[in-house]
């Protein structure tokens, strides 16, 4: 049979699955130097079917695969997410409960975003002072968060960098220095200023080095943590009993809209760090991974992609044969520089893959992100239940947060999008808080008087 006859032989025959695809044969015969070796003029349907079949079972078992990875990643991301929240709170109610300087308020001192404190002041002017420092304050957040997002926008990253790099160096030199010595002070560690010095200077510098460059995941992850449950505890100390509260309501009610609004300052955040390409400065954003990624381009010669080596095989790339030769094992095709020149010039050079780099050492996997302003608000309403002394009204609120947050990731998963992560836990707590301080706990303490158990 003539070798015009047998490749169109070939073709009908394959032709009737539309599934099998046929490694393209050299244009012309005269185009190639060496002989083309036409298939086996035994393959059949048979065993076309049985490619087909092993072809599908191969597809489900990598979706079964995909699944299990699916379920296995909520699962990791509940914990990764418990973990660190759990740790911020429980600092904050620590040192509150043993740190009775983050509870005193007796000076009158407050910030500067609360002007309004009458002492002795009425049921009603406290009520208008509330709302008006609550205002306040959530107007500061919201022009903060409109001036971040401008910056972003039109790419002044050394503002950005400069504004979070005094921001973290207040919090890991200033912050830290008083904090370590209240509770020095409140454990009564004797120590001279020269070693408290020597020792906030590196725990200050190991946190701009891990925050703002580079570091193990495990220390900036830790540093993160630490710099929220500080500025949780200057919101303690520094802001009205009743403003505290309200701030803590009219900050979920924001953030449902900056994150939820098609207009709003965290949407617009999000929606542009998407588009660039670029992940979000981890000054503000903690993220149970760590995942660098380059914008794909060509690759220069010789380059390494996940430590394979980028290649390409006279305008073939590795996936193009690994493809071709899984489904067509038994067919033996033989090329000239000519007729891939040819092959080339008709269907087009391959595009360059992605070029993907992770950090090493560090889990560079995917990871779930949570703001830095989530941990914040949840270890102040912590630290205030805390700050009551009793211990029934702390757990209910403790407990409450992470089931606010648990409902959020089930929100997560099933949205596919940004959500913002305080209403739901915010609520809540709030809830738990009222309930169990007004009314659980003066049940408790009459059953307790009457010696009654149950």
């Amino acid at each position: 049979m003539s070798y015009d006859s047998s490749n169109n032989e070939m073709t009908s025959l394959l032709s009737a699955d539309p599934t099998v695809r046929v490694a393209p044969p050299p244009l012309t015969a005269a185009a190639s130097d060496e002989p083309y070796i036409a298939p086996s003029q035994n393959m059949d349907r048979q065993a076309l079917e049985e490619n087909q079949h092993n072809e599908q079972n191969r597809i489900s078992s990598s979706e079964e695969e995909e699944e299990d990875d699916d379920l296995s990643y909520g699962a990791e991301t509940v914990i990764a997410l418990f973990v660190p929240v759990t740790i911020c709170m429980a600092v904050v109610v620590a040192t509150v409960m043993s740190v009775s300087y983050y509870t005193d308020q007796s000076n009158g001192v407050y910030l500067a975003y609360t002007p309004f404190h009458t002492a002795g002041a009425s049921g009603g002017q406290v009520a208008l002072e509330t709302l008006a420092n609550a205002s306040i304050m959530i107007g500061v957040i919201l022009v903060m968060t409109v001036v971040l997002v401008l910056l972003y926008k039109y790419r002044w990253y050394k503002v950005i960098h400069g504004w979070l790099m005094l921001s973290s160096l207040m919090l890991l030199f200033l912050f830290s220095l008083l904090y370590f010595k209240e509770v020095f002070r409140a454990y009564n560690v004797i120590s001279d200023w020269i070693t408290v010095a020597i020792f906030v200077w590196n725990f200050g510098v190991l946190g701009m080095m891990c925050i703002h460059w580079k570091g193990p995941l495990l220390v900036q992850q830790s540093y993160l943590i630490m710099i929220s449950a500080l500025m949780a505890l200057v919101f303690i100390k520094y802001l009205p009993e009743w403003t505290a509260w309200l701030i803590l309501a009219f900050v979920s009610i924001y953030d449902l809209f900056a994150v939820l609004c098609p207009s709003g300052p965290l949407r617009m955040l999000v929606n542009l760090s998407q588009e660039r390409n670029e992940p979000i400065f981890p000054a503000l954003i903690y993220s149970s991974g760590m995942m660098w990624m380059i914008t794909a381009t060509t690759p220069p010669s010789g380059s390494e992609s996940d430590g394979q080596p980028v290649t390409e095989q006279d305008g073939f790339d590795a996936t193009w044969q690994r493809r071709n030769q899984s489904n067509f094992a038994e067919v033996n095709l033989q090329t000239s520089p000519e007729s891939r020149e040819a092959a080339r010039h008709e269907i087009g050079t391959p595009p360059p893959p992605q070029v993907r780099r992770r950090d090493s050492g560090d889990g560079g996997t995917k990871g779930v992100k949570l703001g830095l302003g989530d941990f914040i608000f949840y270890s102040v309403l912590v630290g205030k239940a805390a700050a009551t002394g009793d211990w029934n009204t702390t757990i209910a609120c403790f407990i409450a947060i992470l089931i606010g947050l648990c409902l959020t990731l089930i929100l997560l998963a099933i949205y596919q999008k940004a959500l913002p992560a305080l209403p739901i836990s915010i609520t809540f707590g709030l809830i738990f808080y009222f309930s169990t301080d007004l009314m659980v706990g003066p049940f408790m303490d009459r059953l307790i008087e009457s010696q009654v158990f149950i």
